[in-house]
């Protein structure tokens, strides 16, 4: 089943991705479908291998009090930049700067984006909204 919100993310954390770049000397993008790959590839780890992560690093994210998550969110930048071809990440403190950038940008624009399934059962219809836990309200 195709669904759009997966797409509107994707070219979200695209923008996001070519903003950084923008900003930033030390990550370059060589054009958009470079950034748009970059955005698959970081969305696909960010999905496989954050959480594996994530779990791993818990004592030490719980005694920097979330912040070692930037950490983690800067080698998965750096992962990407060593895939793809047109995305490149000169250093550390590039990839740490913009994770940070790129979390900041995508949470924003993410906002705009709203999740929202309707049901139809015989005549009547039932929209339905995702809260922010999850749950379908």
């Amino acid at each position: 089943m195709f669904k759009p919100g997966i797409v509107i993310r994707w070219v979200i954390l695209t923008a996001a991705i070519m903003f950084a770049s923008y900003l930033l000397d030390g990550i370059h993008v060589s054009g958009f479908f470079s950034a748009l790959f970059a955005a698959a590839i970081l969305g696909v780890l960010n999905v496989i291998l954050r959480p594996v992560l994530l779990l791993l690093t818990l004592p030490i994210n719980i005694l920097t009090l979330g912040l070692f998550t930037f950490v983690i969110n800067a080698i998965l930048l750096m992962m990407v930049s060593g895939v793809i071809a047109g995305f490149n990440v000169s250093d550390f403190w590039s990839a740490l700067f913009g994770s940070l950038l790129i979390s900041i940008v995508n949470a924003i624009l993410n906002a705009f984006v709203k999740d929202r399934k309707v049901y139809k059962k015989n005549s009547s219809t039932i929209e339905m909204k995702k809260k922010r836990d999850g749950r379908w309200e």
